[in-house]
């Protein structure tokens, strides 16, 4: 079998329909097409055209909307989305109040992007697994013998990327919920330091730690998705124009101390590979000591902040969703809503006091490195073991878990497959705020490494 092209960049797309070298249409037709592994919760082909048929009108009459003007984005299902639904993984359409989009999509709107459907979560998007007994669970296009996990709580997210029927995705992340689907499916993630993007218009998981993020195929997709959508960015991301971090400048952490514990076969060697390369290229690495991580680990285990404001807005907002919920998010959320507020407001000035501690500790170096997800994507059918799903639940939450924690920005990079042929991604995380720094420095890193279809080659499927 010959290997696959990789893809076309997306500002080669994007060029592409200003120079009428494409249409919207035609690249909506193609992604409507590749629509075979299960991504999406909801589709509206007729929708999609439409948006199509109006970014290529723009295009004939000389207005431009924007950096995606034309481009197929598929949006997660916890987002508002205008003549979509919103059920945030339930079995029951959320109120009317839950469909309205907030700035982010707002900004796909007004660009003239075409969305392309809303992809698969986890219910109420509290999971790394990426199943939901309410709807089907998206194949991951990376083992053709076994029905492997996709990666959550944006399940659908990275399989719609794989799959082409949508070149970016949005999704969101709250301990690992972008970089976990990125990381099983060989694509890119980014985490945005919270705040950053808006979450008005997204179904709340924790007001505390939600973050907006984005899922593309490449990190150079991704500064292009980025820059659109992200003020504070360059608006014209060309990596010629791009102020890249020179490898020979580069300071590397590495904290091995959890991290880089109790992984999968083939992680760590994937990883230790990869960042071999990079410094051999001329970048520095240096071992830190950050005790804030166990820590930061330590609440997470407890439920942090997170199961006791999803336990309150469920109860106070969607009393009627409880009684049907998934088993495995009922139990993670528990009796947390009846959390005294003491010990609630106690956890989050326990996380401010580490935040702020892990941000000196990280001036150090321009960024710190780990495996993305420790563990491979388990096998559907093996999760049905007495005590499977948490405990693979948990590890594959445990490293992405550590940058909403702490409050930093994070992107995971495909740099190669584990002992079992599935994906394994290098996550790399920089100080809050940091965001437009780290996407470069992502950049930086894939010329080096080479994108997915280089390092790993191509799906099974």
């Amino acid at each position: 079998m010959a290997p696959a092209p990789p893809p076309t960049p997306l500002r080669t797309l994007a060029a592409h329909l200003r120079d009428g070298t494409t249409t919207a249409r035609s690249l909506v037709e193609t992604a409507l097409s590749n629509d075979r592994l299960g991504a999406y919760r909801e589709k509206h082909p007729d929708q999609a055209l439409a948006q199509a048929d109006a970014a290529d009108a723009a295009f004939g009459a000389g207005e431009d909307h924007g950096s995606l003007q034309g481009i197929p984005v598929s949006v997660k299902d916890l987002f508002g989305v205008p003549g979509y639904g919103t059920f945030a993984g339930s079995p029951r359409r959320l109120p009317a109040r839950f469909e309205r989009p907030g700035p982010v999509v707002q900004s796909l709107v007004d660009q003239r992007a075409c969305i392309m459907g809303k992809t698969h979560t986890v219910e109420f998007a509290f999971g790394g697994i990426g199943t939901n007994p309410h709807h089907p669970v998206p194949i991951n296009p990376w083992d053709a013998g076994a029905l492997r996990a996709p990666g959550g709580s944006s399940s659908g997210a990275g399989v719609s990327l794989c799959e082409g029927s949508a070149v970016l995705a949005l999704g969101t992340d709250t301990a690992g919920s972008v970089r976990i689907p990125a990381a099983w499916t060989g694509n890119v993630g980014l985490k945005t330091t919270q705040g950053r993007w808006s979450t008005a218009g997204v179904v709340p998981l924790s007001t505390t730690l939600d973050t907006v993020g984005l899922l593309a195929r490449t990190a150079d997709d991704l500064a292009y998705g980025f820059a659109a959508l992200d003020s504070g960015a360059d608006p014209d991301p060309d990596p010629a124009s791009m102020e890249t971090p020179r490898l020979g400048d580069l300071r590397l952490g590495r904290c091995d101390a959890l991290l880089f514990e109790g992984c999968s076969p083939g992680v760590v060697e994937a990883v230790d590979a990869a960042l071999a390369e990079v410094t051999r290229a001329g970048a520095s690495m240096s071992r830190l000591d950050l005790p804030q991580i166990p820590a930061a680990y330590a609440t997470f285990l407890q439920g942090g902040p997170v199961a006791p404001e999803a336990g309150r807005f469920l109860t106070a907002d969607l009393p009627e969703w409880l009684d049907t919920m998934d088993p495995n998010v009922r139990t993670r959320i528990g009796d947390a809503a009846r959390m005294p507020e003491a010990e609630y407001q106690s956890r989050l000035a326990h996380l401010r006091d580490l935040s702020a501690s892990v941000d000196e500790g990280l001036r150090a170096v321009d960024a710190l490195v780990a495996p993305t997800v420790a563990n491979t994507p388990p096998r559907l059918a093996d999760l049905a073991a007495d005590g499977a799903y948490p405990r693979e639940n948990l590890l594959c939450l445990r490293n992405t878990s550590i940058a909403n924690y702490l409050g930093l920005c994070a992107v995971t990079l495909p740099v190669g497959l584990d002992a079992a042929s599935m994906p394994v991604g290098l996550m790399v995380m920089a100080r809050g705020g940091q965001d437009a720094h780290l996407v470069r420095l992502a950049v930086t890193l894939e010329q080096l490494l080479g994108p997915t279809t280089t390092r790993l080659g191509p799906p099974r499927i």
